[in-house]
């Protein structure tokens, strides 16, 4: 049965195995698309949005957020937070079992690579240049981007000018594209709460060979800073009254 919940489960667990497997695909050893470098991850992860929004809309998820900082800058736009629990729990859900799912299916690969950090590297981010005020303020401009941005390409001033039926998931994802060939350098530019936390936390968990540390300490920047960012952008859309 399709419902919201449903759609934001499943859109964010086709998001995380496609993003997250595509870091694999370019990091891990033996793989044959290893050493392919940051256009194939940013081109990866730019796809497995377009994917996990159709995925979302076709599984009853008309809202197809996938992302928590997108959640709650909606609702502050429009005064309404009845979503944002349900919905952070389904995609935070939807990204541990997709992230469990990139584990099973480069099972072998994990013993080829020695390396516990480019291990972790595949499940969530860490930064180019461990400082915890720019790593905040890097993860809030580019979430507030990706809010913004969103909110102005499904606005009714654009949807009467403009995209077809259908187009949306496209755009969106070239705009994960841009921002993560753009913004994306400083801190890997997680830009989702749960895309980075549900696969870190399975990291914690899974058995994987020769895994290190999870580095929890890093994990309240891509919790908290797309969560700040997409506020700002929540707030900036109702100023201007787009909608």
């Amino acid at each position: 049965m399709t419902s919201p919940l449903a759609g934001e489960f499943l859109g964010t667990l086709v998001l995380v195995l496609l993003g997250d497997g595509v870091v694999c695909a370019v990091l891990l050893k033996r793989s044959k698309a290893e050493g392919s470098g940051w256009m194939v991850i940013t081109a990866g992860w730019a796809f497995a949005v377009m994917a996990g929004v159709f995925t979302a809309i076709a599984c009853g998820g008309s809202d197809a957020h996938l992302n928590p900082a997108v959640t709650i800058g909606f609702a502050v736009r429009d005064g309404n937070f009845a979503k944002f629990a349900p919905y952070f729990v389904a995609q935070l859900l939807g990204a541990m079992v997709g992230a469990a799912l990139v584990w099973l299916h480069y099972f072998p690969h994990w013993k080829e690579t020695p390396d516990a950090s480019t291990k972790l590297a595949c499940f969530c981010t860490a930064p180019a240049i461990r400082n915890v005020a720019t790593n905040l303020l890097s993860e809030a401009i580019a979430t507030f981007v990706l809010v913004f941005v969103v909110g102005a390409i499904f606005s009714k001033s654009v949807s009467a000018a403009g995209p077809a039926a259908g187009l949306g998931p496209y755009l969106v994802g070239s705009l994960v594209w841009g921002i993560g060939l753009s913004l994306g350098g400083p801190t890997g530019y997680a830009i989702n709460p749960a895309r980075d936390l549900g696969p870190r936390m399975a990291h914690a968990i899974l058995p994987i060979s020769g895994k290190g540390s999870s580095d929890w300490g890093y994990a309240p920047i891509p919790l908290i800073g797309p969560l700040i960012g997409g506020v700002l952008a929540g707030m900036l859309l109702r100023v201007l009254a787009i909608s």
